[in-house]
């Protein structure tokens, strides 16, 4: 998050990744948004003039982006380095918010939409996760598996850790996320051996 004092547009979008990671989307007003980036409500509604909804998509691409960012650094490592950093930014995020924040991603995704719609956050989760399951695709092939299998075991990754961050915060333990890491890895590496 910015650590300026006057609101800014990243700390805005910032502040409402973490309080949908939270709450989720529905249980977050426009005014709950703003005062936990601590900002005015009038400036949220300068940088986000559609409302909640403009706000809650760039939210999402704000989370998507910066878990796309860590994937992409650490992939080049390879499948299992950038798996590694998925769950150390997934752990970091529970634990330090003592299991109360999950991935505001997820947390967008799993909220029914209003009948008839599918809101720009909603497109914008799908397009994260994509983007997610399209890089550890990319590694797995680049690293030696097999390129029809690649998209299925990303998908894999993606879904097992997403799920057991969920599980995490149920649970107030981190044991589902260690159980899928060992689980993932061993996956991985007979997809890159085979």
């Amino acid at each position: 998050m910015a650590k300026s004092s006057a609101p800014s547009r990243e700390r805005i979008v910032a502040g409402a990744a973490d309080l949908i990671s939270r709450r989720g989307l529905n249980a977050a007003s426009i005014r709950e948004l703003a005062k936990h980036a601590k900002a005015p409500l009038g400036s949220t509604y300068h940088f986000f003039p559609e409302g909640k909804g403009q706000l809650a998509t760039e939210a999402v691409q704000y989370a998507g982006g910066a878990v796309s960012r860590i994937l992409r650094k650490e992939l080049d490592e390879g499948p299992i380095a950038g798996l590694r950093a998925f769950l150390s930014l997934w752990r970091g995020i529970v634990v330090e918010s003592d299991f109360r924040a999950g991935c505001p991603v997820l947390a967008v995704s799993v909220e029914e939409p209003p009948a008839g719609e599918t809101p720009p956050a909603l497109t914008a989760a799908a397009e994260a996760f994509e983007d997610w399951e399209q890089l550890l695709a990319e590694a797995l092939r680049k690293h030696g598996a097999d390129s029809e299998q690649a998209p299925g075991l990303a998908a894999l990754v993606v879904a097992s850790v997403e799920g057991a961050i969920a599980m995490c915060r149920a649970k107030r333990s981190m044991q589902p996320l260690d159980q899928v890491a060992q689980q993932l890895e061993t996956l991985i590496a007979g997809a890159l051996d085979g």
